[in-house]
């Protein structure tokens, strides 16, 4: 409420307008026939301040100078008569809380628009429901005055949640300024963080493409000694063979140096006294005659190449008879043809049964035996007839040899 105070200014220019004595119990009261103590509340509460002095302004031809406080004591003060203030008043109220004064009409006894009041109060909507409850036909004496005091414990709760509000907002103003701080030197220490990774980003990518101009330097040197290459294969058609051959030669070379130093060692070792010899068998021909000469070969390897498997125990009878040391190898069929270097190299004398025997071993042997001039006799059919005219080859062979050897 707004007591008036003859010493503050009061709004002039407003013409007073004859004022009705009387109102229709049906038709809903104008601003002016209201009780002077609900026109403070419902300017202070029904018409923004803004509003309010522009109003005023218009009504005055601009030449309000007054505060705001007495911008309101004087409409309020102008609000008890009709004049052309309050019509405009009265005019904008109408016009701005249109919907809440259709929602109040429905309204038919004074109980029903105090419920209505006090929906409004619950929902925490009062400006209009405060105007369309005073100015409706239904609203005495009684409940304009509950009305008036409930809109004063609003405005003074308002007032309370205004102060807390104003705490809070200058508390949050406070974090605010807080967190500009912090999110400032975040910022600062990010825009830092991310210059130094542009530099690594810099740093690594010109290293990157130091890498790839060097690759593709080596690129062009390899395919400069690839293209070289061919070069010198096609200027040599069979280096890639004979390079093989090279070192296959470098390998069995190896090999026979080792084998020859286990035979000196084996031969340096101290044997045991043996008998005397017998005299050497003679070998049955194969038509049931005698051989022409008999065979010693006492103390020597020989070595058969290929033949029957179920000859094999047959082949060592045969040679040891002769007092040779027997050995076999299948020629690569089941036994390991690396072997077979090995066994060649321990051999005295070499048997090859070129009707069993592998395209490769046949190759090797003949390739040994011709390089390292060992002797080797070459059988078509693996029969032992077959073998014993071998070894009457080889009697031949050693017989002038043991001769000129008796001579000397």
């Amino acid at each position: 409420m707004c007591d008036k105070d003859k010493s503050l200014p009061v709004i002039s220019n407003c013409s007073a307008s004859d004022a009705e004595t009387s109102a229709l119990t049906s038709r809903r009261r104008r601003l002016w026939e209201l009780s002077h103590t609900c026109h403070c509340p419902l300017v202070g509460v029904g018409l923004p301040l803004g509003y309010l002095r522009k109003l005023v302004g218009k009504m005055t031809g601009g030449r309000v100078l007054a505060d705001d406080y007495e911008v309101h004591v004087g409409a309020v003060t102008e609000c008890g008569a009709r004049n052309r203030l309050s019509e405009a008043l009265q005019k904008e109220l109408e016009r701005r809380y249109a919907p809440v004064i259709l929602r109040f009409r429905g309204a038919k006894s004074k109980e029903q628009v105090a419920q209505l009041w006090r929906t409004a109060v619950a929902n925490g909507d009062v400006s209009g429901a405060f105007w369309a409850g005073l100015t409706h036909p239904r609203c005495d004496a009684e409940l304009e005055e509950q009305m008036c005091r409930d809109l004063h414990m609003i405005q003074h709760q308002a007032g309370a949640c205004v102060r807390a509000d104003m705490g809070k907002f200058t508390a949050l103003q406070e974090e605010n300024v807080r967190l500009a701080q912090e999110l400032a030197r975040l910022q600062q220490r990010g825009q830092a963080m991310l210059q130094e990774k542009t530099g690594e980003l810099e740093r690594q990518e010109a290293v990157l493409l130091r890498t790839r101009a060097e690759a593709i330097g080596k690129d062009s040197v390899i395919e400069g000694l690839r293209a070289e290459l061919a070069q010198l294969q096609a200027a040599i058609p069979s280096l890639e063979s004979r390079t093989r051959l090279v070192e296959r030669l470098a390998q069995m070379d190896e090999r026979e140096k080792e084998l020859r130093l286990q035979i000196t060692e084996l031969k340096a070792q101290p044997r045991p006294a043996a008998a005397v010899p017998p005299p050497a068998p003679k070998l049955e021909a194969p038509s049931g005659g005698k051989l022409k000469m008999p065979i010693r070969l006492v103390d020597q390897s020989v070595l058969c190449v290929g033949g029957r498997s179920g000859n094999v125990a047959t082949y060592r009878a045969l040679i040891e008879r002769v007092g040779a040391q027997f050995a076999h190898h299948d020629g690569g069929l089941e036994d390991n043809a690396n072997l077979l270097d090995s066994s060649l190299a321990a051999a005295d004398l070499v048997i090859c049964q070129t009707g069993c025997i592998s395209h490769s071993a046949y190759w090797r042997v003949k390739d040994y035996c011709k390089r390292t001039g060992k002797r080797c006799v070459f059988i078509d059919n693996p029969s032992i007839s077959s073998l014993a005219r071998g070894l009457q080859e080889v009697s031949g062979e050693l017989a002038p040899a043991a001769q000129h050897a008796t001579s000397e």
